[in-house]
């Protein structure tokens, strides 16, 4: 991540993401006493976490055994300072519709998520909770500890200064990062064609965490994107649609070689010029590639 990045996600996340509560912290006042649907659960790959990093999650819903799903929902998951302010969220659709949720049914999917660059450094409390997707205010009663507002205690996370993490510099190819205009804590960066990453060698193995998406749909065919350390290519996959892409690539240490610094190049296939695009209606004359949220490097 280079200075001006980091400033600007300093200065971006100065407030509170108040934003992120949107349908997933509707107020659940009012509710009839309802019996549980489900008991929700949260395990993430590591508790304690620097700013800016990946930690691999395991959400799991466990049916209640007379549970009825009569409404659509989507999960919220809400992280919390010692304030009890709300930092960043991860609300989402489960992979399986809760309207296909069985009684007695053990419901568990991992998602990777990213810490934001957030001004705090500390204890972070993790709720969860269901909203519903048809009904305004409307969440589902679930067991556990709750917090309020039918949004249950899961856990916690200890925050970390982002001086922990691998600094990964934007070198070659990348155009000026950007920011959600309705929720500063998505940031990203395009591409040209090609682009460079360049970090110090940690000198052994590492993950490469790899989050984009791009604009196939303003192209011929599909974008082959391939990853390559020096002559060596380390991953490759397609962009067919406007979906984002998660990326867990393995790298051994002979593969980042025995130099001090390592060079990484993302070569996208394709790029397009939105302004002489048609379908794009745009203006912007940059050539671009692919939209990169999160780039990073953590030794094994």
């Amino acid at each position: 991540m280079t200075a001006s990045l980091a400033a600007l996600i300093k200065l971006t996340l100065a407030v509170p993401i108040v934003a992120l509560a949107v349908g997933g912290s509707a107020c659940s006042s009012g509710q009839s006493n309802e019996a549980p649907l489900a008991t929700p659960g949260f395990t993430p790959s590591r508790a304690r976490a620097p700013l800016g990093s990946p930690i691999e999650v395991t959400y799991r819903f466990t049916v209640a055994p007379n549970a009825k799903f009569d409404d659509s929902y989507r999960v919220f998951v809400h992280f919390m300072d010692s304030d009890d302010e709300l930092m960043w969220s991860d609300d989402h659709n489960p992979p399986t519709p809760t309207s296909q949720w069985q009684p007695g049914q053990t419901i568990e999917y991992k998602r990777t998520i990213f810490v934001p660059v957030y001004p705090y450094i500390g204890q972070t409390s993790v709720r969860m909770g269901l909203y519903s997707t048809t009904q305004k205010d409307r969440r589902a009663p679930l067991n556990g500890e709750e917090a309020g507002s039918r949004a249950y205690k899961v856990g916690t996370i200890e925050l970390l200064p982002q001086s922990e993490n691998v600094f990964v510099i934007f070198k070659d190819g990348w155009h000026t990062a950007e920011v959600a205009q309705d929720n500063p804590a998505i940031m990203w960066q395009w591409t040209k064609k090609v682009a460079t990453l360049a970090f110090k060698n940690p000198k052994r193995d590492v993950w490469f965490y790899l989050n984009l998406d791009g604009r196939p749909d303003l192209l011929s065919a599909p974008q082959d994107v391939t990853v390559s350390v020096g002559d060596q290519v380390v991953d490759t996959f397609k962009v067919e649609d406007r979906e984002p892409v998660m990326r867990k690539v393995s790298i051994s240490a002979a593969q980042l070689g025995a130099g001090d610094m390592v060079e990484m190049k993302l070569d996208t296939g394709q790029a397009f010029v939105p302004a002489q695009t048609p379908v794009a209606k745009s203006s912007d004359q940059r050539e671009l590639g692919v939209r990169v949220f999160h780039a990073f490097v953590e030794p094994k």
